[in-house]
C-alpha cells in the first residue's frame, strides 16, 4: 500500500504564511513528478505546482512568486510554503505523485486526503 498524508493547513489572515507538507509512504520504489493542487467550493481542480525528481519547478501564475514548492526525496516528502496569502487562496490542497512501488514496472498516480486552507480577509 501506498499513502500520501498531508499536514499544515489551516486559518490564517490575509497576509500570512502557511507551510504544507505531505509525506508518502508503504512499498516504494521510485517517485517522479510531486505536485499541488487545489480546489475552491464550487471550482474545479487546479494545478498550483510541480516539482520534479530533479528539482525544476513549475507554478501556477496566480502563485507564482508568493509560493515555493520543494522536496526531500529521502523523506519522501514534498512541501508547499504559502506567503503572501490571499483569501481567493482560500481551498482544500491536495498533494498528488507519481509513484513505482516495489517490484512494479509503472508509474501510478497517488493522492492525499486533503488539507484545508483558509484565509480570512
Amino acid at each position: 500500500q501506498v499513502q500520501l498524508v498531508e499536514s499544515g493547513g489551516g486559518l490564517v489572515q490575509a497576509g500570512g504564511s502557511l507551510r504544507l507538507s505531505c509525506a508518502a509512504s508503504g512499498s516504494i520504489s521510485s517517485i517522479n513528478a510531486m505536485n499541488w493542487y487545489r480546489q475552491a467550493p464550487g471550482k474545479q481542480r487546479e494545478l498550483v505546482a510541480t516539482v520534479t525528481s530533479g528539482g525544476e519547478t513549475n507554478y501556477s501564475d496566480s502563485v507564482k512568486g508568493r509560493f515555493t514548492i520543494s522536496r526531500d526525496n529521502a523523506k519522501n516528502t514534498v512541501y508547499l510554503q504559502m506567503n503572501s496569502l490571499k483569501p481567493e487562496d482560500t481551498a482544500i490542497y491536495y498533494c498528488n505523485a507519481a509513484i513505482r512501488r516495489v517490484g512494479g514496472t509503472y508509474y501510478y498516480n497517488y493522492w492525499g486526503q486533503g488539507t484545508q486552507v483558509t484565509v480570512s480577509s
